[in-house]
């Protein structure tokens, strides 16, 4: 039930707040391993990308947002070393966006990072209530829950 000392609005703000609490806590520790220009956007991007690669309109349609938008974005991660264009072997007529080592080096140390943050998080608040959290939110969310569209949502 809601009181006025737990309003319904506080529930998202809280989540979001959390949410930003362990990836801008993320992004401080992939800076001092050698990744200080990932940003929380990027990392969509390279999980839409994936370990096939992908075209920049299918990145797009994974992201929500435009062609235009994930191209620039590739344009970006291309210069940083994270991304690479490359002829499709299937379609000559066709380029696919893939991650360079660097990219999945990424990838990696924000895997082994979260795994380290979650840890703080369980030894702050109790490995049994970190748990219960986690199971509860399971148990609110839909399944579909890891989607990679939160730019193009944020975006409106």
């Amino acid at each position: 039930m809601t009181t006025p000392d737990r309003p319904g609005f506080a529930l998202p703000l809280l989540l979001l707040a959390g949410f930003r609490t362990l990836v801008d806590d993320l992004h401080a520790e992939l800076a001092r391993q050698g990744h200080p220009e990932l940003r929380p956007a990027h990392g969509f991007v390279l999980q839409s990308v994936g370990p096939a690669g992908t075209t920049a309109s299918e990145l797009g349609q994974r992201l929500g947002v435009s062609k235009q938008a994930a191209g620039k974005t590739v344009d970006r991660l291309v210069a940083l070393g994270y991304l690479e264009r490359v002829d499709d072997p299937a379609d000559a007529r066709r380029k696919l966006v893939r991650m360079t080592a660097k990219g999945r080096d990424g990838l990696h140390r924000s895997a082994a990072v979260f795994d380290e943050l979650r840890d703080q998080w369980a030894a702050t608040l109790g490995a049994d209530r970190l748990a219960a959290i986690e199971d509860d939110l399971q148990r609110m969310v839909p399944a579909d829950v890891f989607r990679l569209d939160v730019p193009g949502w944020f975006g409106g």
